[in-house]
C-alpha cells in the first residue's frame, strides 16, 4: 500500500467516526423525544479499482418496528374508546347518586317516603306536611338535575367531535406536507430522519383518535387508512366533515336528520365503536356517547320519573282526584301523557296545587289534591296512601325494566346498579387494553435508545478515532524523514 493511499484511508476513517459520533449523541440527547427512532450509522468499503480505498459513509438508518408501532396504536385508541366510555357511565352514576347516599335519587326517595310516615303519625302538623312537601320538591330537583348533566354530557361530546374532526383535518393535511418534504429531503440525498420523527408523532396522535394503518410508499411516504378501510392520507388528505349542534334535545338523531353525522370526503361513514368505518378511537366513542349511551341513559331517566308521576296519578293513591288530572308529581305542571315522555325527567315537578308558594295549600296533601274544603285534620287516610303508593311493587312501563316488580326505590337503586355496573365493566376494560397498552410501549423503548449501549459504541468511536490519528501522524513522521534525506 502506497503512503497516500495509507493517508487517504486513515481519512476516510476520520470521516466515519465523526459521523458516527454526531449520530451516537443524536441519540443520547433524545433517549426521552417522543417520536424518535434510534439511528445507526451506515458504512460501505470503498473501492478504487482494485484497491481498497478506505470507508464511505452510505448514510443514517432510523430504526422503525412497523408490527409493534402498529399494535401499540391499536392499543392507545382502544384506551381512548374505554376511557371516554369509562368518563361517560362514570358522569351517570354520579349524577344518580349513590343509593345509600341521602342526596341521591334513591336518598330522596326514601327522605319522602319517612316524611310520610311522619306526616301520617301527625297529619295536623303544618311542618311535617311542609317536610313532604320539601322531600318530593328535592326529589324532583335530583331528577331534574340528572336529566340536565346527561343532556350537558351529550353536547359536550357534540362539541368535541367537532373539535377532533377540525383536528384531525389539520393533522392529516400534515402528514401530506411532511410526506412531501420526505420524498425531497430523499431524492436529493439528504437526512430526512429527523421530518420522519416529526411525522410518527402526528400519526400516533392521529391514531388514538381513529385506529389506523400505516402503508409505506417509495421515497419514505406512507399512506394512512382506518381499520374501515376509509383512505386518510394517500396522494392527498382526506377530508372529514362534521357540523356541530349547539343545543340538542332527547328527541334528537342522527337518523332523524337533526344531529349531524360524519362523512369522508363527502361519504357518509359509519360511527359504531365496534363494526363502524372509524370503529376504536376516541372519535367513535365520542359519537357512541351522543349517540348511544347518554340517549339510553336518558331512557332509563324518563321511565324512572313516569313510574313516579304513575304511582301517585290513581285514585287509589288520591281518591279525591278527578280523572285525568295530575298526582303528587306533573309532567310540567300537567298530568303525564304517555305519548309524551321523551325528557320527562327534566320536566317532573311537584303538583302546584300543594305548593302555597306557587297558590296551593298543604293541606291537600292530606285531605287530596281535589279537595275543595280542609278536612279534618286528623285524618290520616290520603297520607297513608301516598304512603303505599310509593312502597307498592309494580311492573315500569318503559325502560327496559318491564319484567320485574318493584318498589320506587326498588327502581331507583335498579337504575343505578346498572349505572355502575356498566361503569365497572368500562373500567375493567380500560385496565385490559391500558396493561396492553404497556406491554407494548415496553416492548418499543427496548429497541429505542438505550444509553449505555450508546456509551459502548462512543468508547468504540473513541478508539477508532485515536487508532486513525495514529495512522496519520505515523505518515506524518515519514514524510518528515523522507524529507529530511
Amino acid at each position: 500500500m502506497s503512503i497516500s493511499n495509507a493517508l487517504a484511508n486513515a481519512l476516510t476513517g476520520l470521516n466515519a467516526v465523526s459521523r458516527a459520533a454526531d449520530v451516537v449523541s443524536s441519540n443520547v440527547a433524545n433517549a426521552m423525544t417522543e417520536g424518535y427512532g434510534r439511528r445507526d450509522i451506515e458504512l460501505t468499503s470503498q473501492q478504487l479499482g482494485r484497491t481498497g480505498s478506505g470507508v464511505s459513509v452510505v448514510g443514517t438508518t432510523r430504526y422503525y418496528d412497523p408490527v409493534t408501532t402498529g399494535e401499540r396504536r391499536d392499543a392507545d385508541a382502544g384506551v381512548a374508546l374505554e376511557n371516554t366510555r369509562a368518563d361517560f357511565y362514570d358522569t351517570y352514576a354520579s349524577a344518580m347518586g349513590q343509593a345509600d347516599e341521602a342526596s341521591s335519587i334513591a336518598g330522596q326517595i326514601t327522605g319522602l317516603e319517612t316524611a310520610l310516615i311522619e306526616a301520617a303519625s301527625r297529619p295536623d302538623s303544618d311542618a311535617r306536611l311542609s317536610s313532604v312537601l320539601t322531600s318530593a320538591q328535592n326529589l324532583s330537583e335530583r331528577i331534574n338535575s340528572a336529566s340536565d348533566k346527561i343532556s350537558d354530557t351529550r353536547m359536550a361530546a357534540d362539541a368535541e367531535i367537532a373539535t377532533t374532526v377540525d383536528y384531525l383535518n389539520k393533522s392529516l393535511q400534515q402528514v401530506v406536507d411532511l410526506n412531501v418534504a420526505i420524498q425531497a429531503q430523499v431524492t436529493q440525498g439528504y437526512d430526512a430522519n429527523a421530518l420522519k420523527d416529526q411525522r410518527q408523532v402526528l400519526v400516533d396522535n392521529i391514531a388514538k383518535l381513529v385506529p389506523i394503518n400505516e402503508v409505506p410508499q417509495k421515497n419514505g411516504m406512507i399512506s394512512l387508512y382506518t381499520s374501515g378501510g376509509v383512505f386518510l392520507v394517500d396522494s392527498k388528505a382526506a377530508t372529514l366533515e362534521f357540523n356541530r349542534t349547539p343545543t340538542i334535545t332527547p328527541d334528537m338523531t342522527v337518523e332523524s336528520g337533526a344531529l349531524s353525522g360524519l362523512s369522508i370526503n363527502g361519504h357518509p361513514v359509519t360511527t359504531d365503536a365496534e363494526r363502524g368505518q372509524i370503529a376504536g378511537g376516541e372519535l367513535a366513542g365520542l359519537f357512541e356517547v351522543r349517540d348511544e349511551l347518554a340517549p339510553q341513559a336518558q331512557v332509563e331517566l324518563d321511565a324512572l320519573a313516569r313510574d313516579l308521576i304513575e304511582r301517585f296519578q290513581t285514585t287509589d293513591a288520591d281518591p279525591t282526584l278527578p280523572a285525568g288530572a295530575a298526582g303528587l308529581f306533573a309532567d310540567g305542571g300537567a298530568a303525564f301523557d304517555p305519548a309524551n315522555e321523551a325528557s320527562l325527567a327534566g320536566r317532573i315537578s311537584v303538583n302546584t296545587l300543594v305548593d302555597p308558594s306557587q297558590g296551593g295549600d298543604l293541606w291537600k296533601l292530606r285531605d287530596g289534591l281535589g279537595a275543595t274544603v280542609e278536612g279534618d285534620q286528623g285524618d290520616a287516610t290520603i297520607l297513608n296512601s301516598l304512603t303505599e303508593a310509593l312502597q307498592a311493587t309494580r311492573v315500569a312501563a318503559s325502560g327496559g325494566m318491564t319484567s320485574v316488580e318493584r318498589s320506587a326505590l326498588g327502581f331507583a337503586s335498579e337504575v343505578y346498579s346498572l349505572a355502575q355496573t356498566s361503569q365497572l365493566n368500562a373500567e375493567a376494560n380500560l385496565s385490559y387494553v391500558s396493561a396492553q397498552q404497556e406491554t407494548l410501549v415496553g416492548i418499543e423503548q427496548a429497541h429505542g435508545v438505550d444509553t449505555d449501549y450508546e456509551m459502548q459504541q462512543l468508547l468504540i468511536i473513541e478508539q477508532s478515532y485515536a487508532a486513525n490519528a495514529k495512522v496519520i501522524q505515523t505518515i506524518q513522521t515519514l514524510m518528515d524523514q523522507l524529507m529530511g534525506i
